[in-house]
């Protein structure tokens, strides 16, 4: 079993910036892809973000494009999400997630993740 802690959530103004973290331990972090999701008040969980095994490559929703960065550094086996220019509408608890196949070669907002966090709270106030 894999196990991810999320951090750094809290509440903020809009027009600022939080940067969570996750942390992974169970398995090899750095061969596997990891994304972000999200599910606001009396939503579905959705897809924020995701990036490559061996970073570099990324996909990111429209919603949060050119203000959310998703990051990797292997050597801390941690996973980051940039928050910049954050709105009202960003309100929801944020999780963070694990792919299950070895090196997946394309990274989609349409993976499958399989292992997932608690979840970390970003309220954005008006």
């Amino acid at each position: 079993q894999v196990q991810l802690v999320e951090s750094g959530g809290g509440l903020v103004q809009a027009g600022g910036s939080l940067r969570l973290s996750c942390a992974a331990s169970g398995r090899t972090f750095s061969n596997y892809a990891m994304g972000w999701f999200r599910q606001g008040p009396g939503k579905d969980r959705e897809f924020v973000a995701a990036i490559k095994w061996s970073g570099g490559s990324t996909s990111t929703a429209d919603s949060v494009k050119g203000r959310f960065t998703i990051s990797r550094d292997n050597a801390k086996n941690s996973v980051y999400l940039q928050m910049n220019s954050l709105q009202p509408e960003d309100t929801a608890v944020y999780y963070c997630a694990a792919d299950n196949v070895y090196r997946r070669s394309v990274v989609t907002t349409t993976i499958d993740f399989a292992f997932w966090g608690q979840g970390t709270q970003v309220t954005v106030s008006s």
